[in-house]
């Protein structure tokens, strides 16, 4: 009797185990090569980019120089290689959108996520999801009318800045909110229940902890904000000279790109075209660089305290 229950047919349970019809040995092959296949699909997908780089790259390298970059003179930035007038007007409008994008994104994101009901902060929530799924296009006509048109501000450097402004601000918003919702609620009303006030536990404790995410957030809408045009074209007009007030013209990076195809060959369009995207491609490796490195640092220093 205890031979024949050892040697009869395995349990229900186990039947997986025996299985071997023509439906479990698909997925079993299926799982084996789909670690194979990802990696090369992976290189497949990342050829694009690679190529892209290098045709830039191998375009603008001879002529890319620090003359080009530093020389602001009208002359050298009107019929020359230079680029120096553009690097600077993009440092300006990236400056002044970086920081009212973050202002407002910031309070914005922690009103959200610590102080506002349920309620009120899905809608918010829904509405920036929609503010970063709008076209740069409608953003840019949007700044036209509002600061260019209604306020009478014309084609100047504050109003193409705004506009910028407003495009980022729904990233960092997002990243924000995403950042301080995620810190565990124990943390939060540990603190509270201590005796501490919101404002104590936002700074020295959930400041702390969602900083790596808030700066991710904040170069992403940098990077994302370097690269865009219809903003920019749309608010704002270029400058041979460089921007004494915020109502000055300026010239952009991504200006020199969108019209050095049409640009006579007299005057170097596509030289200062592939100059300018080079610039642009390196500041946001940059930009990418520069914040895996702070916030992997940031982490390791409180890797264990918050766990």
């Amino acid at each position: 009797m205890a031979t024949a229950q050892a040697t009869g047919p395995p349990l229900a349970s186990d039947s997986l185990l025996y299985d071997r019809s023509a439906r479990t040995r698909w997925r079993i092959g299926f799982d084996k090569w789909i670690g194979r296949l990802l990696p090369l699909l992976f290189l497949v997908a990342l050829f694009p980019i690679i190529d892209l780089m290098y045709f830039v790259t191998v375009r603008a390298a001879p002529i890319l120089s620090i003359g080009n970059l530093t020389n602001t003179s009208p002359y050298a930035n009107l019929n020359g290689n230079a680029v120096g007038l553009a690097l600077i007007g993009t440092f300006y409008v990236m400056a002044i959108s970086t920081a009212l994008a973050v202002l407002l994104g910031l309070f914005g994101g922690i009103a959200t996520a610590e102080f506002l009901s349920e309620r009120s902060a899905g809608w918010i929530r829904m509405t920036a999801n929609m503010l970063a799924g709008t076209p740069s296009v409608v953003v840019g006509y949007f700044g036209y009318f509002a600061f260019v048109v209604y306020f009478g501000w014309g084609y100047s450097m504050i109003a193409g800045a705004l506009t910028l402004a407003f495009f980022m601000t729904p990233y960092t918003f997002r990243t924000v909110d995403l950042a301080y919702t995620s810190i565990p609620r124990p943390i939060r009303e540990a603190a509270l229940g201590s005796g501490a006030k919101p404002y104590q536990y936002i700074l020295k404790i959930g400041t702390p902890i969602a900083f790596p995410q808030v700066l991710t957030g904040v170069f992403l809408a940098m990077a994302i904000g370097i690269g865009e045009t219809a903003p920019i074209v749309l608010t704002t007009h270029t400058s041979l000279l460089v921007p004494q007030s915020i109502y000055s013209g300026v010239t952009f990076l991504t200006y020199l790109v969108y019209t050095g195809y049409n640009l006579p060959p007299g005057e170097n369009g596509l030289a200062k075209a592939f100059q300018a995207a080079f610039l642009i491609m390196v500041i946001v490796i940059a930009l990418n660089i520069v914040v895996r490195i702070i916030a992997a640092r940031y982490r390791k220093r409180l890797e264990g305290l918050f766990q």
